[in-house]
């Protein structure tokens, strides 16, 4: 297989498993309480990152910024995953996946960095189809009182896209490498579910072993395999390629739910799908049009961006809301990597 085949593949290997996430999430929590899921997942990660850190002992000590960092953007990071397992388990797992991609619209609203004179006025179309979206699917068959996960999954959005804001602004122009600020992120959250989870750790000894795989999977998999997956693929395409491809993750939330958990769309939940991954795209790529018109002095670096290391040191790069959470990979600057995007054989 050509390399920018295996390479697109595993990106959307990445979207499949992150889409997935949603309906994992939401089985766990049918056998254990959310605290419970949640302090298992960070604790998980965290023994993984700290295998994966200790193996790689010609990376040096920890610096100053890693866990000066890490330790704010583990809580904001620790707030999307408690809003998001508690709105997931009380919606589809295919609505799920579809609302946190507002994340996309609303995080160029709070990171203007590279946008001078504002965003154009198709921006707020754009993010105008994707809020009818977000209405179509939370009245389902006609409207009535939205459901308690799908204003939940909002809330989440909008957490996460604060937390995507502050990754930038705090990682952009330092040296730091992923993996160390995802270990300690980790390890951040796992140390604040502990207490809250404590009373009802018990229940992890009677969930067998269907519960734990899905433990294992939304750690390991969703987690860390997804992480050390995308920072390979990122750093041999461009971000983006890279952004267009992850951003099939809501596709893969919707088809998941269908096939898997039995939801069902109706005529009006499914034109509100449409209508959200058409919006998505449409205000990410007016974001990143407008970006690219910026003046090369006046576009303030930033960094692409994902939820849960691997080698090299995060340098500035294009931001794409959809990397999920707090990734960094090593990523040239856009107008070099979409120069390189037009030379890269198919």
């Amino acid at each position: 297989m050509p390399d920018a085949r295996r390479t697109d593949a595993v990106l959307l290997l990445v979207a499949l498993v992150w889409g997935s996430s949603y309906l994992s999430a939401q089985t766990a929590t049918a056998v254990l309480p959310v605290l419970v899921v949640l302090f298992a997942r960070y604790a998980l990660s965290a023994l993984a990152c700290l295998g994966l850190v200790a193996a790689d002992r010609k990376s040096g000590r920890w610096t100053r910024d890693e866990l000066r960092i890490g330790v704010p953007l583990g809580i904001t990071q620790a707030a999307v995953l408690v809003v998001e397992t508690y709105g997931v388990a009380h919606t589809s797992a295919a609505n799920a996946g579809l609302i946190i991609s507002l994340t996309i619209v609303i995080t160029p609203l709070l990171d203007r960095s590279g946008h001078r004179g504002g965003l154009p006025l198709s921006f707020y179309a754009a993010a105008g189809v994707c809020l009818l979206a977000v209405g179509l699917l939370m009245s389902g068959n006609g409207f009535h009182a939205p459901r308690l996960g799908d204003l939940l999954m909002l809330a989440a959005a909008l957490i996460r896209a604060v937390h995507v804001a502050l990754v930038g602004r705090l990682t952009v122009n330092r040296a730091i490498r992923p993996l160390r600020l995802t270990t300690v992120q980790t390890l951040v959250g796992s140390a604040l579910f502990l207490l809250p989870a404590s009373g009802e750790l018990s229940t992890l000894a009677h969930i067998g072993v269907a519960g734990w795989a899905q433990l294992l999977y939304l750690a390991l998999f969703c987690s860390v395999f997804a992480f050390l997956a995308q920072t390979w693929a990122v750093q041999r395409t461009s971000a983006s390629r890279a952004s267009l491809l992850l951003g099939t993750e809501p596709i893969w939330a919707a088809a998941v739910g269908i096939a898997l958990a039995g939801d069902h769309f109706t005529p009006v939940t499914a034109l509100g799908a449409t209508l959200l991954v058409t919006g998505t795209y449409w205000g990410q790529a007016i974001e990143r049009a407008h970006r690219a018109k910026a003046p090369s002095g006046a576009q303030a670096p930033s960094v692409i961006r994902a939820p849960s290391g691997a080698r090299g040191t995060a340098r500035p790069a294009t931001a794409d809301p959809q990397f999920k959470d707090n990734l960094i990979p090593p990523a040239l600057p856009a107008e070099r990597q979409d120069a390189e995007e037009a030379q890269r054989p198919a």
